[in-house]
């Protein structure tokens, strides 16, 4: 029998400590709504999406705070709806994110964004300062989820994130950031952000006043649930990739061959989902380039050769095109 979706216990967990600390009686809103988790199947490490939404659902509204007791003020029911409807004007994804961010900026202070842009990358920091000292994992990692997912919606693209930063320390379900965020995490890092191309900050906004109704029916909630992997074939793609020696060895034909369609099909298919292979190529490279640089001690010749350059010359200017830094001066910063 295949396991429903859903979220790690020990996540759900992390999640329940800022309404119990609130004194609100969660085990009484999971018995009203029949959730009981030691009636899970022994093997079980997750708690299936549809029971995690009901409940997420119902804390928030018993607590009247979308963000569930993880700040001293609550974050009033209506928040999210409202920088919704304060962006949904915007031309473009960068001026959605600006303008987000300085809602965020006037709602609360123990919690905000900031973007920054360099060479080809942008850098979605997301700043929380944990005033009741709880464990902080849910409410960073459920932030950044809701922010990257609505932010895709808005522009009607999955964002192919590069590369994602955690301060806290990996999880016991670290293996299941991979299903949440289909790019490499950093665990135990100086900043929470996520790192894409700025290519995405020009896409406009799809969305309009009458489809952000249908959305908000059941956001942010929604966002939440939609847990498990991304099967896209940008994803199917990525993977192939980052399992690959080299990039550069693994041909366009080949990938559509192995994918069982022709080149014509899935060109088209990928500029459905709002991709092109070189760009995926490009970003498995600036991944696999800065992971190499910032956890293994691989010499830089080495890296350019990994990377498909003939020259070392050549990967440390594409380097420096990427991320506005020469490697060696990346590398540093890592240190």
């Amino acid at each position: 029998m295949k396991t429903k979706p859903g979220i790690p216990l020990d996540l759900l967990q992390s999640m329940l400590n800022g309404p119990r600390q609130q004194g609100i009686d969660i085990d009484q809103i999971m018995k009203d709504l029949n959730i009981d988790l030691s009636a899970l199947p022994d093997n079980s490490t997750q708690l299936p999406n549809d029971e995690f939404g009901k409940l997420i659902k119902a804390t928030w509204a018993a607590m009247d705070d979308e963000s569930a007791g993880f700040l001293s003020t609550p974050l009033r029911q209506g928040y999210f709806s409202l920088q919704c409807h304060s962006t949904i004007t915007c031309p473009n994804l960068r001026r959605v994110l600006l303008r987000s961010i300085r809602h965020a900026r006037v709602c609360h202070d123990e919690m905000g964004f900031a973007l920054g842009e360099q060479g080809e990358e942008a850098t979605l920091s997301f700043m929380y300062d944990n005033p009741h000292k709880l464990d902080p994992v849910w409410f960073i990692v459920s932030m950044m989820i809701i922010w990257i997912r609505w932010t895709s919606w808005m522009i009607d693209r999955p964002i192919l994130l590069e590369r994602i930063n955690f301060t806290f320390p990996a999880p016991s379900y670290a293996d299941e950031f991979q299903d949440l965020f289909a790019c490499r995490s950093y665990f135990n890092q100086s900043e929470n952000s996520v790192v894409f191309s700025r290519r995405f900050l020009e896409r406009p906004v799809a969305q309009d006043p009458q489809t952000l109704s249908e959305f908000l029916a059941n956001a942010p909630e929604c966002l939440l649930t939609r847990y498990k992997s991304d099967n896209s074939l940008t994803a199917r793609i990525r993977g192939m990739l980052q399992s690959s020696d080299c990039v550069e060895n693994l041909p366009f034909e080949v990938v559509a061959d192995r994918l069982h369609m022709t080149t014509q099909t899935l060109r088209r298919r990928l500029k459905e989902e709002g991709n092109a292979y070189q760009e995926i190529k490009d970003a498995v490279r600036r991944d696999t380039a800065t992971y190499h640089l910032a956890r293994l001690n691989t010499p830089i010749n080495d890296i350019a050769a990994i990377m498909g350059f003939s020259e070392p010359s050549a990967f440390n200017r594409a380097f420096k095109k990427w991320t506005g830094m020469t490697p060696g001066a990346y590398r540093e910063t890592c240190r």
